[in-house]
This record gives C-alpha cells, structure tokens and sequence, in this order.
C-alpha cells in the first residue's frame, strides 16, 4: 500500500529526517565545549560569564567569537548551558551552568565526553551497514581491523582513558549504594567482579565497615592497589574462578559481553555463593530495558543508544528482563529481584 502525505506532513518528514541527520552535531559541539574547559571557566567565573569574556578567556580571535557564539547556542539549546540577564537594566547576557554541565568540570568527571566521542569510539558508525554484511563479529572489528580488547592492548593509553571514566561512573553508582542500604544487610563478605581500581568497593567498605570487599579484576588492572583493613584486591579472571563470598557484585560487565560469555561467568558467580541455605546472592548493577514503554521519553532513547554502543564494539547489549531471566536460569539460579533507581541503572539481587 502506498504511502500517502499531505504538505505538512512532508515537511514535518523533511525536518525529522535533517534533525536526525544533524543531530552529531550536538554532541561533537560538546565535546568541542569539554575540550576548551568552558564549563570551568564558567564556574571560576562566580557570576554569569558574557560572550566577549568567554571569548577573552579562550584566547579566541575576535573574528571567531560569532562562532563560539553558534556553538553555544546549540548547547544552551541542549540544556547543557544557560543564560540569564547580567542585571535588569541591561540586554547582556551571561552564561551560567546546568546541572548536567556541573558534571563535564574536570574535578567532577574528567574523561566522560572525551573518552565516548574519541574517534576511535566513532568511527566504526560508519562501518555499519559494511558490518551486517561481513563476517566480522563486530563494526569496531570492520572498522579497525581488530577487535575493541585487541585495539585497547596495542592502545595502553586509550584504555587508561576508559578505565578512568568507568572509575568516574562509579562514583555515581556509590549514590546507589548509599540509596538502597537494604541491598548490603544480611552479608559480611562481598567480592566485586571487575571492580577496576575499587572505587565501588571503597565505598562499600567505607560506608558498610562490617563487609569485607574484595576486587577481582586482571593482574594488569590491580597491580601494586593499596588495599585498606576491609579491602583487598586479587588478581585473576571472572571466566575462570572467583572468590568465595557471601555477595557477588558485578556492575557495567555483563553488557560488554554475548549471552554465551554472560552465563560462563554467572556460573563462577553462582559457585562463588554457594547454596541458598548459606544466604548468598549475586548483586548485579546495570540496564533493564523496559519494554512497556514505562521509561520516560529521554531514558528509554538513552538506553537505546547504549545498546547500540556495545553492538558497535563487543559482543554485548542491554538487556530486557526476559532476557536476563534467561541468563539466569541458564546458569543455576533460581530467582531474581529487580529494583529501580533513580538513574539509568538498575539493581538485579539473584539468588542460587
């Protein structure tokens, strides 16, 4: 059946399609923004900073500033700045910040917008539709010619990055932790599974001093850690073993991985525990997908995006809870809880 539109109707198409189109633009703009320190200097600037000062700041050509002027018009727009009149008795403006660009200042999360725009991260969009048509297992794989973890061993420096933004997301997952106390009772050993540098696990141990924590990520990752009296680190690999413990934490992992790796290392979870007659659980932190459209508009588009992301560069995805039940099951539990958070994560308690 032919598709039929009126005037209006292919106009509203036209603009939805160049939005879309354009819409890199928004986050190439921010990160153009990051790059240049913008939102600190407006927050050492203690009042609304104007464009000419901005400008001066930046050490910007007086011919560019009508397009540092564009480019903040754009973000001001996107809600990542705003803009409130100098006093009322003048039309000058000055730009002031948002809560979401409080988060891009350098003390706050350093690396987030750098690390996920860098190039290399980018790039294998364009490898796409290449990608569904190859035997390659991943775009990034298309594009580079070697897998994301083959890409990170040659790219020391690159992975340091990633390593650095994941301890920055961390620290809004110890939000969590602090939120749902309710998680952390019952038990008086815990081991995080790829827990990195421990920033998690230190907020743990700091904020329920009765658990004693223990990080289990590579050799390469903890390396020379300083532990603390309730908190070691162990070097090792969640395919293979993981150590015994009351609670099993794993947050932002299983998504970068296929389901067939995703049940491997819930097994070595599920042995970590033991029986249900002990009391343990596996805590997991990460993406439910929500499938009644009960997200909000921006969330649900944020997850989908996400997805997208660990399509583009490994094996894994974000997961609705059908899917997960299926992980589940397959490797030995016997049922699961999940609780909402105020973010985009959510808590999943699975028990043997």
């Amino acid at each position: 059946m032919e598709f039929q539109a009126n005037i209006d109707e292919l106009f509203q198409a036209q603009s939805h399609i160049y939005k879309h189109m354009y819409h890199y633009m928004e986050s190439m703009s921010l990160k153009c923004a990051v790059h240049l320190g913008i939102p600190d200097i407006i927050q050492k600037h203690k009042n609304p900073v104007t464009l000419l000062d901005l400008a001066s700041q930046l050490h910007i050509p007086s011919s560019k500033t009508n397009s540092l002027e564009r480019v903040m018009r754009i973000l001001v727009h996107s809600g990542f700045f705003n803009t409130t009149k100098l006093n009322k008795n003048q039309e000058e403006e000055g730009y002031v910040l948002t809560p979401s660009s409080a988060l891009l200042l350098k003390d706050s999360n350093p690396t987030l917008v750098q690390t996920m725009l860098d190039p290399a991260l980018v790039s294998p969009c364009f490898s796409l539709s290449e990608w569904f048509r190859s035997k390659e297992l991943t775009p990034f794989e298309t594009y580079h010619g070697k897998s994301f973890w083959e890409y990170g061993n040659d790219n020391p420096e690159f992975m340091n990055s990633l390593n650095d933004m994941m301890a920055s997301d961390s620290k809004f997952t110890s939000l969590i932790v602090k939120e749902h106390k309710e998680i952390f009772q019952g038990f008086s050993t815990l081991v995080d599974v790829g827990g990195g540098t421990g920033t998690l696990a230190r907020t743990i141990s700091d904020s329920y001093p009765h658990i004693q924590c223990t990080v289990l990520d590579l050799p390469q990752v903890v390396a020379n850690l300083p532990g603390t009296k309730n908190l070691k680190f162990v070097a090792g690999d969640m395919f293979h073993s993981v150590p015994c413990a009351d609670a099993v934490l794993i947050k932002s992992v299983l998504h970068n991985w296929s389901d067939a790796a995703c049940v491997k290392i819930l097994k070595r979870c599920r042995e970590a525990i033991g029986s249900s007659e002990e009391g343990g659980k596996l805590i997991i932190i990460e993406m439910v997908i929500r499938n009644d459209k009960k997200d909000e508009n921006g969330v649900a588009e944020t997850k989908f995006f996400l997805d997208l992301e660990m399509m583009l560069l490994s094996c894994g995805k974000e997961r609705n809870e059908q899917e997960w039940k299926k992980l589940f099951m397959e490797a030995g539990f016997s049922h699961y809880k999940i609780t909402a958070t105020s973010g985009l994560n959510s808590i999943i308690e699975v028990y043997p």
